[in-house]
């Protein structure tokens, strides 16, 4: 099944700059398929210049965009709600076609993009102030919302489509400008979503993306946290890179989202349902191929349910069919890349030396591809083990025993992450003593699906800070200015 477009013009291979699309000094990045390390395109590698062209552009846009009545920026977002959704098969295509995922995956991750486009979409006339109570006769007090500014926005690659949408629609909704830098990997799925933006209505100049390498990306993103014009960045990725722009953005005292690492736990207890457990489990540490910040990286069942739990899971997980995006069937695709692979076969070696044993899986796949891994369980993992230790981010569930509430939830938390967590339980006191002892942003009840556009996404710990998503999400592209008005009697 070939991943073509219908409307191959969605394919762009420019930056998209002040409401044009333009090239970048004749360097450019190659875009590769996972799958058969083919290549697919080549956009510009951008530099400094690039950088600081793009805010330009979005610091003469921000004071119309910002006075541009709520009402107006919310019908442009829904009407580019309703063209990602009506080019829905087009963008999962190139979703799968770029990053790896199976096609009904990438189709289904428009859809979710698309939910944020709408929520804020919808959030935007609700950027509400408060009046306050007057201490003295002849005064009015009022608390107003207003944009922070020129955003930037840093994406990752494992989710192209969902989080450029939840970080630009917020932006957009506020009244603030954009710059903004996909990642090198699996920058098309972007530039199309900028496209159907700027088809939507979307000024020149409110929303501007460039593309770069690996290598020049420090470029771009340091020409963003030098300039003082530029009021916010928003990145998810790794918590190393997000402590960097934490102390770079001092010198201008930039606001900051960080969506960083993760080390999710995935505690079963003995009073659990067994068979929900192992379905939560599969939805939660499968998905995109466990390439997921909130995929489960260390699971904690006990010892009475343990064999049972790991011999249903073995088999559920064998029984997954790996294979490229093209094939309809395929339930697992290709890593992002050959770093991806690496790290993943040494988690698994470092912890079958360790002592681990393999349950299913265990090995990389060569006569797929270069970049797949067979979906893999292990048993008798414990903590000194390096996917214990680290996000393995690839589709290996390493299984630990325990006995005692208390000694699981100190290992739960045994990490200086804190994005997800997951249990499953059906003691409704002990559900509650746990999700309270639980030192994460996200936790998951009886329950492996935990994102909806409704809800505040976001971690504690080096997990970062600021939540997207939820009425939190808009609130975090805009501050508060305190009005006060005397001399009324």
């Amino acid at each position: 099944m070939p991943l073509t477009l219908s409307r191959p013009e969605l394919q762009r291979t420019a930056n998209f700059i002040a409401g044009e699309w333009c090239t970048a000094a004749g360097r450019t990045l190659d875009v590769t398929d996972p799958a058969t390390g083919a290549l697919i395109a080549q956009v510009p590698d951008s530099g400094a210049d690039d950088a600081r062209a793009a805010v330009d552009a979005a610091h003469a846009a921000f004071p119309a965009w910002r006075r541009t009545p709520a009402k107006q920026r919310a019908q442009i977002l829904k009407r580019w709600n309703d063209l990602v959704l009506a080019h829905q098969d087009d963008l999962g295509r190139l979703i799968s076609r770029e990053q790896g995922k199976p096609l009904a995956e990438g189709i289904g991750e428009v859809a979710y993009a698309a939910s944020y486009i709408e929520w804020f979409a919808e959030e935007a006339t609700r950027a509400n102030g408060d009046v306050i109570p007057a201490p003295v006769p002849g005064r009015r007090m009022f608390a107003i919302k207003e944009p922070v500014g020129v955003v930037a926005a840093i994406t990752p690659w494992n989710f192209p489509a969902a989080m450029i949408a939840r970080k630009i629609a917020p932006a957009l909704a506020a009244g603030c400008t954009v710059v903004c830098k996909p990642a090198e990997d699996t920058p098309l799925t972007s530039l199309a979503l900028v496209a159907l933006a700027a088809q939507a209505g979307v000024p020149a100049g409110v929303l501007n993306i460039v593309t770069a390498s690996r290598e020049r990306t420090p470029e771009v993103v340091d020409a963003w946290l030098d300039d003082a014009r530029v009021r916010k960045i928003t990145f998810t990725g790794s918590t190393p890179v997000g402590k960097h722009l934490a102390r770079r953005s001092a010198d201008t005292l930039k606001k900051l989202s960080l969506e960083l690492g993760g080390n999710a736990p995935f505690i079963v207890f003995e009073d659990a349902d067994i068979d929900a457990a192992v379905e939560g489990l599969m939805a939660a540490k499968f998905r995109n191929g466990g390439q997921t910040c909130v995929c489960p990286n260390r699971v904690f069942v006990h010892e009475a349910v343990h064999d049972e739990f790991a011999k249903l899971l073995a088999a559920r997980v064998a029984a997954l069919r790996v294979g490229p995006a093209s094939e309809p069937g395929s339930q697992i695709g290709p890593m992002i890349n050959a770093r991806a692979i690496e790290k993943i076969e040494r988690h698994v070696q470092d912890a079958v030396a360790r002592g681990a044993r393999v349950l299913a899986g265990g090995a990389r796949l060569p006569a797929l591809g270069p970049n797949y891994f067979a979906p893999t369980v292990l048993v008798n993992a414990d903590a000194a083990m390096a996917c214990a230790c680290e996000e393995t981010f690839g589709p290996v569930v390493p299984l630990t025993r325990f006995a005692d509430e208390a000694e699981v939830v100190a290992q739960a938390n045994d990490t200086p992450f804190g994005l997800a967590a997951y249990f499953y339980s059906r003691d409704v006191r002990r559900i509650w003593r746990v999700a309270d002892a639980l030192e994460a942003g996200i936790v998951g009840i009886n329950e492996g699906a935990l994102a909806a556009e409704a809800a505040p996404f976001g971690g504690v710990k080096d997990s970062g800070y600021g939540r997207e998503g939820s009425v939190h999400g808009l609130g975090d592209y805009l501050h508060t200015k305190y009005i006060c008005q005397g001399q009324l009697d």
